[in-house]
């Protein structure tokens, strides 16, 4: 059994990584290089080996990355579309044959094919015409960017030939060149812009943008009246911006890479099914090849790994994949991705750079961060000139001075890692790194939280302005309320201006109190009087109206509570159901939760502790936010009140959709089996959680018992139950 210390390591890393992939896959801005994501996911897996009874359907284990954005209308692929596993080296992959061996009874052809580093998406076409183009949002469901696909000539509009099939689903990739990506950032300084920072959150920004409002802004301002210089600049800007936006979607590239929902056509491998998409006009890769033997395969990669540079996109490894497609569909697939592929990812590359200074942050928990400041370097296809440190420990740790030549790896992502000093190239006029022991922004002494902690904090959390900067900021994220307008320079003058005092002023914002801030207001067009609100303050206020609307959980991401992120949140919210009740809750009550653990409870409990937190709390209530859940009719809820625990693979479920009817008809699903368990549901493969049930006399039912729960409740699924559990 997992101890309390293992448990709680648990929520961290499910908290972690699933923050890592929303900032990934939502925002197109990672925090985490590839090599501190998979890292951070590696630990997770290997603690969910040693103690399988963690691995709820909560674990991203278990899932597949990302999430649709609520920008976009959802799309529901006719197919699943799944993430790769991942082989770090030789013996990783090595382990994947024989696993694929063993289930096939032989070493099957293998096709291998670069892994493009972009954005995967969905493209369904009926009858030869395109139908929908989406995002891969969860897997399920993804993000509608059809009208956009219209300005991507990489994106066929119409198949071509005399065998279209009447439906067809294809998985592809979409992504910039280095030339295209290069020439974007240089023109993106001409305009007074930031360069981006790699090409692949390049071409997902680009792809996910809402090139219909912006033709309906424009159409709106040449439909002005009004007309006059102001109106003129505006419709030149509008012009402008609309022309860059499309001129971008322009040279976006799609590869098509994978097929899902076929009829009218028959296609027998993965090769055979490339070769009747390029005769469909579809965009392949040349490079993609088929290999009988694992020799082969490794030389595959390993030439690209030395000539990862010769292509004209960035890669970030090898995609290889068993191409006889009934073989792929006996190997099947786990609840995150196919069993009959992997992706060997290359080593992240080291370039050397001069360290210039090492300067700190302040985040919106009042964590103090060092981070390094570089001669501009490029890696990995951009240019970098800033890295994290993590602490003042990791400084020393790592012995750094300032001065240095260092090492530096990047893993294709936004953030780089200094690996350590280049000792030889010290001339003597390099200097230590000296953690300031007071608040670069309000000036408060620094000290960890409790005894032990390596993360200096300013402990000013209530007035600290970086920390309501930050805070502030963070309400809009998509991670919490997802609130367009409300941008990092709209924080900065709502605070700056006085027009809010913290976050808890942001609900009860009023088109008069914006007017009395410069940066939210333009001067009057003819036939106007006084200063009027901009558009992006009009678009702001009238997304945190909706905001006021979303669900308890994302509520409560956006009070910034240490240690939650959406997967506890969701636990929070589903176990207590209101604000009250969760402020109300003490520690013990809070750590009883299935997911949340006694760090995580203290963290809350201590939260809503605070005067000031309250207070936030109380404002937000008196600006109409949503403090709770609707709770639904009891007769809707045939399984409130039970506690199901599922294990194995369940013909026709996934993990998730499996859990999701559990709890959408009030029932609880845990991820152990305890004596409270109500009732394990056991598909094919179970493990553990079997046999614990069988010690504890828990009853167990297979599928049919699981329809019968769905349908009928817990009393017509134990007329199921398995004879001898």
């Amino acid at each position: 059994m997992s101890t309390d210390v293992e448990r709680e390591r648990w929520a961290e890393l499910v908290d972690l990584v699933n923050s890592a992939r929303a900032e990934y896959y939502q925002k197109d801005a990672p925090r985490l290089s590839d090599a501190e994501y998979d890292a951070l996911y590696a630990e997770l897996v290997e603690l969910e080996r040693r103690h399988p009874e963690l691995a709820g359907g909560e674990s991203p284990t278990q899932t597949v990355g990302g999430a649709r954005s609520e920008m976009f209308e959802p799309v529901e692929h006719l197919q699943r579309m799944y993430s790769l596993d991942n082989a770090f080296d030789p013996t990783e992959l090595d382990a994947w044959f024989e696993r694929v061996r063993a289930g096939l009874g032989e070493f099957p052809p293998m096709l291998c094919e670069l892994k493009i580093d972009g954005l995967a998406v969905d493209a369904v076409y009926r009858d030869g015409a395109l139908v929908t183009l989406a995002t891969r949002g969860d897997g399920r469901v993804g993000e509608d960017v059809t009208y956009n696909a219209r300005f991507i000539p990489g994106v066929p509009q119409r198949l071509k030939g005399d065998d279209v099939p009447a439906l067809l689903e294809v998985r592809g990739e979409i992504y910039f060149t280095v030339a295209d990506f290069e020439r974007i950032n240089s023109e993106q300084l001409d305009i007074g812009l930031p360069a981006f920072a790699n090409p692949r959150n390049t071409a997902a920004g680009s792809l996910r943008q809402r090139i219909d409002r912006r033709e309906e802004d424009l159409a709106a301002a040449r439909a002005d009246a009004r007309g006059g210089a102001r109106a003129e600049g505006r419709i030149t800007r509008l012009e402008a911006e609309l022309a860059r936006a499309v001129s971008r979607l322009a040279n976006l590239r799609l590869t098509v890479h994978g097929v899902g929902a076929v009829e009218g056509a028959l296609v027998s491998t993965q090769s055979g099914a490339y070769e009747l998409m390029g005769r469909l006009g579809l965009p392949i890769s040349d490079r993609a090849r088929a290999h009988s033997t694992p020799d082969d395969v490794r030389a595959f990669i390993d030439h690209y790994g030395e000539h990862r540079h010769d292509v004209e996109h960035e890669i970030d490894g090898v995609v290889v994949k068993v191409d006889d497609l009934e073989r792929q569909r006996a190997l099947g697939e786990t609840s995150r991705a196919p069993r009959w592929a992997i992706a060997y990812k290359y080593p992240p590359e080291v370039v050397r750079t001069r360290l210039l200074d090492i300067a700190v942050n302040v985040g919106r928990t009042g964590r103090v961060t060092p981070f390094a400041v570089m001669e501009p370097v490029k890696v990995a296809g951009s240019t970098v000139a800033m890295a994290t440190l993590h602490n003042a420990h990791e400084v020393v740790r790592k012995g750094v001075l300032i001065g240095d030549v260092v090492f530096l790896r990047k893993a294709g992502d936004v953030i780089p890692e200094v690996l350590g000093p280049v000792l030889d190239e010290r001339d003597g006029t390099e200097r230590a790194f000296v953690m300031p022991t007071a608040c670069p922004e309000c000036g408060t002494g620094l000290r960890p939280e409790k005894e032990g902690d390596k993360d200096l904090r300013c402990p000013n959390s209530r007035s600290c302005p970086a920390q309501v900067r930050e805070r502030v900021f963070h309400v809009a994220s998509r991670a919490a309320l997802d609130i367009e307008g409300l941008g990092a320079k709209a924080a900065v003058a709502l605070l700056e201006g006085g027009v809010i005092e913290d976050e808890g002023d942001l609900f009860l914002l009023t088109p008069e109190l914006l007017s009395s801030c410069e940066f939210f207001t333009r001067e009057p067009a003819r036939g106007e009087e006084g200063r009027q609100l901009t558009e992006n303050a009009r678009t702001m206020l009238a997304n945190l109206e909706a905001a006021k609307d979303r669900p308890l959980w994302r509520v409560l991401v956006a009070l910034s509570i240490r240690h939650v992120g959406g997967p506890t949140a969701m636990d929070l919210a589903r176990a207590f159901g209101s604000m009250d009740a969760i402020a109300a809750a003490s520690i013990d009550e809070l750590a009883a939760v299935d997911g949340i653990g006694g760090t995580i409870a203290e963290a809350v409990h201590d939260w809503f502790a605070e005067d000031w937190h309250r207070d936030v709390v109380d404002k937000w209530r008196m600006g109409d936010v949503r403090m709770a859940d609707e709770a639904a009719d009891a007769a809707d809820l045939p399984l409130a009140g039970a506690t199901i625990v599922i294990t194995g693979s369940l013909e026709g479920f996934t993990r998730d959709s499996a859990a999701a009817e559990v709890t959408d008809r009030g029932g609880k699903v845990a991820s152990s089996v305890s004596k409270k368990t109500t009732l394990v549901v056991a598909g094919e493969n179970a493990g553990s959680k079997l046999d614990k049930a069988r010690d504890l006399g828990v009853p167990v039912v297979g599928l049919a018992g699981f329809v019968a729960l769905l349908s009928g409740g817990v009393d017509a699924a134990l007329s199921h139950v398995r004879e001898g559990a």
